[in-house]
């Protein structure tokens, strides 16, 4: 009995060492061809099994990427507000399908009494993105000036609605910020606050926190962008004052920190699992549009999954998070080198050669 086990775990082990190898081939392969610089994380059932570092945090000095490199993640972000919004609506504190005003009574915009909360969740509000809608209204929202909340709020999105409210897609920052202001309201404390007694000191996540422009932050990684159509040709984007990305955008992490998170939201530590189950239905409607993730049927060769996604991306740093619930599989990848379309084609590859396709 004892050799008939042992032997099962030497295949065993022997199939996750193939498996982890393949990924590591994907993973050079876009070193050496891409310029890829970041992390990579692979999970099993919460029990990593790569955790990858490759180039450069920050190019003015020369500092490798380490253990100890804590990420711009930017959105992120919108899940750790929708888990807020879900621990609010799970003690009955919130209607997913009550209008804004309920929350924010003194708010101006045409969506007041039109939008819902589960509106905001999936994007799909129908005001006009007033924030987004022109270079010069996103360098005024977003690069040239430390705004207020409120003043933000009011400049740039309390405009006329341009849709009814659920019926179409359009992503933005503005829903999610909404949002944070929200929780503030209900709480009556900043969401920084919020943030930090509902999820990052319950799960000692201790290298994750909320940006600030003026903040010193040890061993934060410095973003760049392609110059042209070269990989290896790099510059420094416009500075941005991360603060008014807010609960759309403004968070840092780390590869294991944020392993911590998804096993606490897909375990059901955080949240019920009634209520994961509702934050992950999705809207076909609104392009299968969960509260913050997508989720989707997905196919690897012959691998058929539910594959369940969050994206970030901004002033040359990206993030991808992927969670297979049906497999218990989940992949993270950090880069400060390359764009989020980049990253979307990358877990393609590292999926299919974890599962030798």
């Amino acid at each position: 009995m004892k050799n008939i086990l042992a032997a099962s775990l030497l295949i065993t082990m022997n199939v996750v060492y193939s498996q982890i190898s393949n990924v590591e081939k994907v993973i050079d392969a876009s070193v050496k061809n891409d310029n890829f610089n970041g992390a990579v994380l692979v999970a099993q059932d919460g029990k990593t099994e790569l955790l990858s570092y490759k180039g450069l945090s920050n190019r003015h000095y020369n500092i490798n990427f380490s253990d100890d490199t804590k990420f711009h993640i930017f959105s992120l972000t919108k899940s750790f507000t929708a888990v807020l919004i879900m621990q609010l609506y799970e003690k009955g504190k919130i209607n997913l399908d009550a209008p804004i005003a309920t929350y924010l009574p003194g708010y101006k915009g045409e969506a007041a009494k039109k939008a819902t909360v589960r509106n905001l969740l999936t994007y799909s509000s129908g005001r006009f993105n007033k924030d987004l809608s022109t270079p010069e209204f996103i360098h005024q929202a977003y690069d040239n000036t430390i705004w207020n909340l409120d003043d933000f709020i009011t400049t740039f999105l309390s405009e006329k609605l341009i849709d009814k409210p659920g019926t179409k897609f359009n992503y933005n920052n503005g829903d999610y910020i909404l949002l944070g202001k929200i929780i503030e309201n209900i709480y009556g404390k900043s969401f920084e606050e919020v943030l930090k007694e509902q999820i990052l000191v319950p799960l000692k996540m201790n290298d994750t926190g909320l940006l600030h422009h003026n903040d010193i932050v040890q061993n934060i990684d410095d973003g760049y962008s392609e110059t042209g159509s070269d990989p290896f040709s790099l510059h420094t984007p416009t500075n941005t004052y991360i603060d008014n990305l807010y609960t759309a955008g403004a968070m840092y992490s780390t590869p294991k920190d944020l392993l911590i998170f998804d096993q606490a939201v897909f375990n059901h530590v955080l949240i019920k699992k009634a209520t994961l189950d509702t934050m992950l239905t999705p809207y076909k409607e609104l392009g299968d549009t969960a509260f913050s993730f997508w989720v989707y049927p997905k196919s690897f060769g012959n691998i058929n999954t539910l594959f369940v996604e969050r994206q970030g991306e901004g002033y040359g740093h990206s993030a991808n998070w992927v969670h297979l619930p049906e497999k218990k599989l989940t992949l993270i990848i950090l880069s400060n080198t390359k764009d989020v379309k980049y990253l979307n084609k990358m877990r393609e590859r590292l999926i299919s050669a974890y599962y030798g396709q």
